[in-house]
């Protein structure tokens, strides 16, 4: 026999963790795939026989349809189950139970599998193996058994959360008082169609519509029915100012004018580099005087449209908390992008699930309501603006706040919306700004008589971030210092996993980065999760097991359970860039294991060998004929495809300088911040530099989105909310290129984000350009590229001026980090 088509498949679970067989055997009785009778039995068919009758039990219980299940499945390459049950001299081998795990586990034999070599399998497609020799004893079938239960299926879940899928924990909805835990992680034994809904409203500590009233905040909290009999859930908050509605029309409508000239900014005369200095503020309202107590809310909200990743925890025992915060519908107070009443406000919420802050049922009965059903354990999950606000919470020591799951999040919103000087956009973004995502998400304006009452106050404060934001200027100041998250991370007490794509051009990787680099030294366990996508969630790929992964973290966090997870996990996790559904590990980011590789520009070639030393100068325009840019931004694509091209002809050869080095002959691996050092010169005082690291060579890369495997695949618990399988896999078609990195600055802060330099037309400055941080393969027949432009159509301002700049390439080079 021969596979017919060629493996690429992976499995790679590290929130599998080992257990003694005492313990497996205890948890499989806790899961009710032993009981008092059958821990008596020692033959190793039988037991087999009745655990996997314990499985098909949501499907059937009839002993004739169990049969008829028994015979669709083959122990050996020519006796089905039914028949090897029948037959004493048949012996359960480790090959009959691989073969039948892997059916079990959906993998098609022929095609993910040889049938005649079932073993082998474990290898090539990455599966942990049950490590029984031989099966003597039913306690080898309970071991392997166990291990079956936690290994993960063709379709990226563990078996056991397969059988959950198919009603095996039914039976315990209606007896479990809490939480069951297997191999180290909480199981769904609640019913996730009885959980209780209902509102709240958090009193925080600001007044930012200054309305003379502390703010209410409206908390749409959906906690298990057994909290109503005495169980208190851990909590997991998601802040999403998105979550209520938003104002996209009104967003569009202010979005800044990107098609404008870059101008002169005044020189500075020194550098700024003092934090903001507490400005003087209205005294704070008095809290509320309550007019009574309840632990009953009066008002309840239908299903939400909630993340897929804390669906999957409520039928696991965990309550779901969503707040959008200041400003948004059914809440009071002002949206202030990234400020620190933002930031209070998240905290707010959790202040109250902590019993350190007081709610009410409504906003006008004054009637108290405390969060007695909590644990006072609370995680935040939650991608991009989610991620960012569980970033902004952390950084303030709240108590309660065990662990974040911060994905895609922005550390600091100068890098959001500026880079080095510039004004900058989150990629497909062009003219938002500080200014524009407030008003998005004032949703307050989604209720007309609500916001009839706010409107002109709002815009007052939307005047005073447009003016603070000072999109003319660019440069680094108080407003977005104290914007800057990276700031206060020495208070975080909470327990941290990053999670970032390295191809995310909206929350860029240097987010991810300079997060991680402030975490290092904190007295914290941290994780970081590098992934290859853009900007989005990965808990629904099939190659990791990051819901597994999550489950043990958030059981250890969130119940005190001795599960292993600040060591079973790794420190970080990356996923390869050339070979489909690989990841690696490695004890830091960057690398320790790092070396320097410099590569210098001479002609239109990158060498590791210097030049000749007399002076090598090459010029390029900033200008296109006005045809050419104004189809350039409409179509970016076409703009980054001329861009890159190396084609003499390219419409872009004029505005660009392409270098290219020689063929690899070994595999590169960069890690870390690659920088560019130019010297340059404009014939205006003032200019901009834009830098794209590029792999050259033909090659079948990875989808730049998930490719959809399997629709409403995952969902965790019987007859519940299901996700998408996705992974990323080959494109069939083949490309020339790919952008790996890319970095931009202002040429008149070339000394400092705080400080505007004067720059003399003709003269040459020496700058230092970092760019985006990354991890990237490189492999052997490739060649390395660096492009040197101004005008990025996807993130900078676009003037089409007539700026002019040369560089001195013998002053000139290229630093990698490689490991």
């Amino acid at each position: 026999m021969f596979l017919r088509t060629e493996l690429t498949m992976k499995n790679h679970q590290f929130g599998r963790i080992t257990e003694s067989l005492a313990d497996e055997l205890a948890e499989l009785r806790t899961i009710r795939f032993l009981d008092a009778s059958q821990i008596q039995e020692t033959d190793p068919k039988k037991a087999l026989a009745n655990l996997l009758s314990r499985a098909f039990s949501p499907i059937t219980q009839d002993a004739h349809t169990l049969t008829d299940r028994f015979k669709r499945l083959l122990a050996t390459d020519e006796v089905d189950l039914a028949t090897f049950f029948e037959r004493p001299d048949l012996k359960l081998t480790p090959a009959v139970f691989a073969r039948l795990s892997l059916q079990l586990l959906a993998f098609e034999p022929e095609v993910d599998y040889d049938l005649d070599q079932p073993l082998t399998a474990y290898a090539s497609l990455q599966l942990p193996f049950f490590e029984v020799q031989t099966f003597q004893h039913a306690s080898d079938v309970w071991h392997a058994w166990y291990h079956l239960l936690t290994t993960h299926t063709k379709h990226g879940e563990t078996y056991l959360d397969y059988l959950a899928q198919l009603g095996y924990f039914r039976p315990f909805y209606n007896v479990t008082t809490q939480p069951i835990f297997f191999n180290g992680k909480a199981q769904p034994v609640f019913d996730p169609h009885s959980l209780i809904r209902e509102v709240v409203y958090v009193e925080a500590p600001l007044d930012s519509d200054q309305d003379g009233q502390r703010d209410l905040l409206k908390v749409q909290v959906i906690r298990p029915q057994v909290t109503e009999t005495g169980y208190r859930a851990p909590v997991l908050y998601t802040a999403s100012p998105y979550h209520l509605g938003t104002n996209d029309q009104w967003g569009q409508a202010l979005t800044h004018q990107v098609d404008q000239a870059l101008t002169e900014k005044p020189v500075t005369p020194a550098a700024t580099t003092s934090e903001p200095k507490p400005s003087s503020v209205a005294p704070l309202p008095p809290k509320r005087i309550p007019a009574g107590y309840t632990q009953e809310a009066s008002e309840h909200f239908a299903p939400e449209n909630g993340y897929h990743l804390n669906d999957y925890f409520l039928s696991r025992g965990f309550a779901v908390v969503y707040a959008a915060g200041i400003g948004t519908r059914g809440s009071q107070g002002f949206r202030d992008t990234g400020s620190v009443a933002e930031t209070l406000s998240t905290v707010a919420v959790i202040e109250w699930l902590n019993g350190q802050r007081q709610a009410f049922t409504n906003q006008c009965d004054q009637l108290a309501i405390d969060a007695w059903w909590s644990n006072r354990h609370i995680a935040m999950t939650g991608r991009s603006y989610l991620g960012t606000l569980a970033t902004a919470a952390a950084s303030t020591g709240v108590d309660g706040l065990k662990t974040v799951i911060a994905e895609a999040a922005i550390s600091s919103w100068y890098d959001y919306y500026r880079d080095h000087g510039l004004v900058a956009a989150p990629d497909t973004f062009q003219g938002e700004d500080m200014d524009v995502l407030a008003a998005e998400v004032f949703s307050r304006r989604l209720d007309a008589g609500d916001y009839l009452k706010v409107k002109s106050a709002f815009g007052k404060t939307l005047n005073a971030i447009a003016k603070a934001q000072a999109r003319a200027n660019g440069n680094y100041s108080t407003y977005w210092d104290a914007r800057n998250y990276l700031n206060q991370l020495s208070a975080i007490k909470a327990d941290v996993v990053v999670i970032h794509g390295l191809n995310d051009w909206n929350v860029k990787p240097r987010h991810a980065y300079q997060l991680w680099q402030g975490l290092r030294d904190l007295p914290i366990t941290k994780k970081l999760i590098l992934h290859q996508g853009q900007h989005i969630y990965i808990n629904n790929f099939r190659s990791l097991d990051v819901t597994d992964m999550l489950n043990l973290w958030l059981t250890n966090k969130l119940f005190d359970l001795d599960n292993g997870a600040d060591t079973q996990l790794p420190a970080v996790l990356v996923q390869d860039n050339v070979s489909p559904e690989t990841w690696h590990t490695y004890p830091d980011w960057p690398s320790s294991a790092q070396a320097k590789q410099t590569l210098y520009l001479g002609g239109n070639q990158l060498s590791p060998n210097p030049g000749p030393s007399q002076t090598q100068m090459t010029t390029y325009s900033d200008h296109l004929p006005d045809q050419q840019f104004n189809h350039y931004r409409k179509q970016i694509a076409a703009w980054q495809h001329d861009l890159l091209t190396d084609e003499l002809g390219s419409p872009m050869a004029n505005n660009r300088l392409l270098f290219k080095g020689p063929k690899l002959t070994q595999d590169w691996y960069l890690n870390g911040v690659p920088q560019v050092t130019l010297t340059i010169s404009s014939d205006h005082p003032f200019g901009l530099v834009s830098c794209q690291l590029v792999d050259f060579g033909p090659a079948h890369r990875l989808t730049t989105k998930p490719t959809l495997l399997a629709k409403n695949q995952l969902s965790g618990a019987y007859d519940w909310r299901k996700d998408d399988l996705v992974e990323f896999t080959l494109n069939p078609q083949v490309s020339p290129y790919k952008m790996i990195t890319k970095g931009h600055l202002n040429l008149q802060n070339q000394t400092s984000l705080w400080q505007a330099n004067a720059v003399n037309p003709g003269q040459f400055y020496t700058v230092t350009l970092p760019l985006q941080p990354t991890v990237y393969h490189l492999p052997a027949g490739r060649q390395l590229g660096l492009v040197i432009y101004a005008t990025d159509f996807a993130t900078t301002i676009r003037g089409n001026q007539p700026i002019h700049y040369t560089v001195d390439l013998t002053k000139s080079r290229l630093d990698l980090p490689l490991n």
